[in-house]
Formats: C-alpha cells, sequence, structure tokens
C-alpha cells in the first residue's frame, strides 16, 4: 500500500483530540465529503463491516459515523507488517447549510458506505428592510 500522507495526518489528528476527549481511539476510515447543488455526499471505506457493526447519528448539523471492526481471528506472536484498522472507529463531518435531517439515507455495499444528506430546501436569501 502507497504511503498517503492525507490519511496519516488525519490519524493523528484523531489520536491528538482523543486525548482531549473528543474522539474516540482506534482507527480512522478513508472518507470523502463532496457537494451537489441539492446535497452533501459522504461516501467512507469499510470493507469487511457489516451494517450491523456502523452506527449513523445526526445532531444539531453534525454526521457522526461510529462502530467497531472485529480484532484479528489469528493472533500470532508477532506480526510483520500490521495495517488494517481494528477496534472502535468514529468520524464526524459537519455540513456549511442546513441539511434536512429526514431525508437522510445510507447505503453499505462492496464495503463502502454511502451517506446521502440532502440540503434543505425553503431557505433563500432575502432582502430585510430597515425600518
Amino acid at each position: 500500500m502507497p504511503w498517503d500522507p492525507v490519511r496519516d495526518l488525519l490519524t493523528m489528528q484523531e489520536r491528538l483530540e482523543s486525548l482531549f476527549g473528543r474522539a474516540s481511539p482506534g482507527w480512522v476510515p478513508p472518507a470523502d465529503l463532496s457537494e451537489a447543488p441539492d446535497k452533501y455526499l459522504v461516501t467512507i471505506e469499510l470493507p469487511g463491516l457489516s451494517r450491523s457493526d456502523v452506527h449513523l447519528d445526526f445532531q444539531d448539523g453534525v454526521l457522526t459515523v461510529h462502530g467497531q471492526r472485529p480484532g484479528q481471528q489469528c493472533n500470532p506472536e508477532r506480526y510483520q507488517q500490521l495495517e488494517r484498522g481494528q477496534g472502535h472507529f468514529s468520524r464526524s463531518f459537519r455540513c456549511p447549510l442546513a441539511v434536512n435531517a429526514d431525508g437522510i439515507t445510507a447505503d453499505l455495499a462492496e464495503g463502502v458506505l454511502t451517506i446521502t444528506l440532502p440540503k434543505q430546501t425553503g431557505q433563500s436569501a432575502r432582502r430585510i428592510d430597515i425600518e
């Protein structure tokens, strides 16, 4: 696996935040957050996990994805190389614009969790007159 400086920085950030109680220790699955005119799309790589291993929460405009990957079945005396994350994980995403919480959908297929967060409609800029 080639070196990925972004993944390493995210891992360091999560570990530093865990020192101050803002994140849980464990591993950091890679994620993408993209924006379309009508929605946000979050994709997270979670190979080997089932739907029951992953939990989603949306509160105060923050989407939190958390769960656990079970440890290795074989426990060798010594690893030569250990790169796959295991144990608890947690990722949080804040969208810059309001999200329609009732319209959020999620699907886990082929090891990729895809979460669609539709933007709140009906909010538009308006002019406010000074009286």
